[in-house]
């Protein structure tokens, strides 16, 4: 278990590497530069400016420079954490990233939760009570999840708020918790905003987890470990938990690595509709306009969530399965 431990760090420090190449390369990828883009909105309000002044922040940002001397400068920055610096915002990326981060992987995390507290529990009922009453209930409110996106449930939502209890839904915090230290009242106020937000990106992954989990089950209960374990008299619960279910879970485990990026990716629309500060709408921002520190930064940071949540699955997946660590020497 340790070596199979060693060989995913190495791994992924060798990903990590790669994945800092890509990312500063899409960042680049559109033509132009920051400066390219804050000219033309200038010119579109009838600013003129000084092509010195230009030319002087293109040499002071480096942005002059080839591809690999920009990259060596950022990545050695990054090593020792300077981030760089936002040219929209004139201010430290790290400072700009900090809060809204943490409130995206506080907010999807608690999505991430409930979504397992959900689907795991309905998905071995569905999978056991197969073509039930609750079976067919399940599949129903499993389709209207994957199929209405989650920015309409948000608006949803936030209409019935209006409509039942005349109040406004939106942000994470009430204007005096906005900038304040972390307290026991703050994280009330948090939970009593949060709630939304989770309930909405939790629906669709919900949905999903159950049918994939009831799939698999169903193909475990059909072996034949399963019928030696009923006839040898063991008890129907533990006959299903203690191997079909953890075998079923492989695909459900599997899907940590890229389920925490996918949804701060997939939640931008949602924090936009519900006025989120989190990372997703910072990210389109700084997309958009090119700055491209701020949007590397989120871009690997996000990668690095997707190559730990990637080895801490890998460690899950072994330890609940030992065919895939016995399977990798």
């Amino acid at each position: 278990m340790v070596g199979f431990i060693i060989r995913r760090f190495i791994a992924m420090l060798l990903t990590l590497v790669a994945v800092s190449i890509v990312a500063f390369a899409i960042i680049q990828l559109p033509p132009g530069d920051y400066l390219t883009s804050y000219i033309a909105q200038l010119a579109s309000t009838g600013d003129q400016v000084d092509p010195r002044v230009i030319e002087n922040l293109r040499l002071q940002y480096g942005l002059g420079e080839p591809f690999y001397v920009q990259y060596w400068k950022w990545v050695t920055g990054i090593v020792q954490g300077n981030f760089g610096h936002s040219f929209e915002w004139k201010r430290p990326v790290w400072e700009l990233i900090w809060g809204r981060l943490g409130n995206s992987i506080m907010v999807e995390g608690m999505a991430v939760i409930v979504m397992w507290l959900i689907a795991v529990p309905i998905g071995i009922y569905v999978a056991v009570r197969k073509y039930s009453l609750g079976d067919y209930l399940a599949t129903v409110a499993g389709f209207i999840g994957l199929a209405v996106p989650n920015f309409f449930f948000a608006l949803i939502l936030m209409y019935l708020a209006y409509v039942w209890f005349g109040t406004t839904m939106g942000g994470l915090f009430s204007p005096e918790f906005e900038n304040a230290r972390w307290s026991l009242p703050r994280i009330w106020d948090f939970l009593a905003h949060a709630w939304a937000p989770v309930l909405v990106l939790a629906t669709a992954g919900t949905a999903e987890l159950i049918r994939i989990l009831r799939a698999n089950l169903l193909d475990e209960l059909k072996k034949p470990y399963v019928v030696t374990a009923r006839a040898k008299g063991l008890p129907e619960w533990k006959v299903i938990l203690k191997y079909p279910v953890r075998l079923a879970m492989n695909p459900l485990v599997s899907t940590i690595g890229w389920l925490l990026p996918a949804l701060v990716s997939g939640s931008v629309i949602v924090s936009v509709v519900l006025n989120l500060p989190t990372a997703g709408p910072m990210l389109l921002r700084s997309l958009t306009t090119q700055d491209m520190y701020l949007a590397g930064a989120i871009i690997l940071l996000l990668s690095v969530l997707t190559v730990i949540g990637t080895v801490i699955s890998d460690i899950l997946l072994a330890l609940i399965d030992p065919r895939i660590r016995y399977g990798s020497k």
